[in-house]
């Protein structure tokens, strides 16, 4: 296949990078010294699960010569969303997807606005994945991943994708009910980073103390009903399934939002947290927990702001 990887980060490096390493064509977007760094070398992954390897693909910022891809995983922060979508026209054909690989419980929405309700499919992934230097991606965590369609159901075009992704080594389950599977990791993911990030803990110190348990769980509980009251298809199991995860990450692994809180990085507090918050105004749906939450990183996260705003100078 022609895959096009939209944010060659850890998340596109390395889904990315195993795809390429099985022979489709795969063609990484990326910029900056990290851009460089692959085109002269080589994407380097360096993977828990798959050893380390590098791969001599194409690598490109500007799209617009790329050409028609038949897919193209959308693994960018949330805070890229906008300038990444402008990216990916060129990249469409008329038979083309867009598999949106993000956190956050929107983004296929913002695709679908974008490019059409027929093109996007929606996943998630369970990793800890970091750039560790430019033209070098890391892969911890479980490394897994789930995808499917917008609406419940199993298509033939998902099946398809499923061969070639099993093909590639990725640890990936296609879902009959996508939907509720996203409901799952966001509540999981916004609740549990935000609470990592606001201790400064890693998940085996978070998870064990009784009292943080606790807030993580009612963070979790307050946005699964947000998304019941949004009548999304919520599983019954959602719950146990998010504390299940919790206490099956890595004791001394850390969410990306609390790595980049501490590295001074850009965060995607707003379409974690922020974006339960502003679902549950709309929905009628409390979220008390989530709102102390919010208010503790929020401070910090403008403070991160203006700091790189600074160091960026005058536009």
């Amino acid at each position: 296949m022609k895959i096009g990887v939209m944010g060659t980060g850890g998340v596109g490096g390395y889904f990315g990078g195993l795809l390429a390493r099985a022979g489709n064509e795969v063609t990484f977007v990326a910029r900056g010294a990290h851009l460089e760094a692959i085109r002269a070398n080589g994407l380097r992954v360096e993977s828990a699960n798959d050893g380390d390897f590098t791969i001599h693909s194409s690598a490109v910022e500007d799209t617009s010569k790329v050409g028609a891809q038949d897919l193209v995983l959308f693994a960018v922060k949330m805070y890229h969303n906008s300038d990444a979508i402008d990216s990916v026209r060129p990249m469409l054909g008329p038979d083309s997807l867009v598999l949106t690989l993000q956190n956050g419980i929107d983004n296929g929405q913002q695709l679908v606005e974008a490019f059409g309700r027929e093109r996007v499919l929606i996943g998630s992934c369970y990793l800890e994945g970091r750039i560790r230097e430019p033209g070098v991606v890391t892969q911890g965590g479980p490394g897994r991943a789930s995808f499917g369609e917008l609406e419940p159901g199993i298509t033939p075009r998902c099946q398809k994708l499923l061969a070639v992704f099993q093909e590639a080594n990725w640890r990936v389950e296609l879902e009959e009910n996508m939907p509720g599977m996203l409901w799952k990791k966001f509540s999981y993911l916004a609740g549990s980073a935000a609470v990592g990030a606001a201790t400064r803990t890693l998940f085996g110190e978070m998870r064990s103390i009784p009292e943080t348990r606790a807030i993580i769980q009612g963070a979790i509980e307050e946005i699964l009903e947000v998304g019941r009251a949004s009548g999304a298809p919520i599983m019954e199991d959602s719950l146990e399934w998010c504390l299940t995860s919790l206490d099956n990450f890595p004791a001394t692994g850390m969410s990306s939002l609390g790595k980049d809180f501490l590295e001074g990085r850009p965060v995607e507090l707003d379409g974690l947290t922020g974006a339960a918050i502003r679902m549950g105004r709309e929905y009628g749906v409390p979220t008390p927990v989530n709102d102390t939450l919010y208010g503790i990183l929020k401070p910090w996260a403008l403070r991160i702001e203006q700091e790189l705003s600074e160091q960026a100078g005058p536009a």
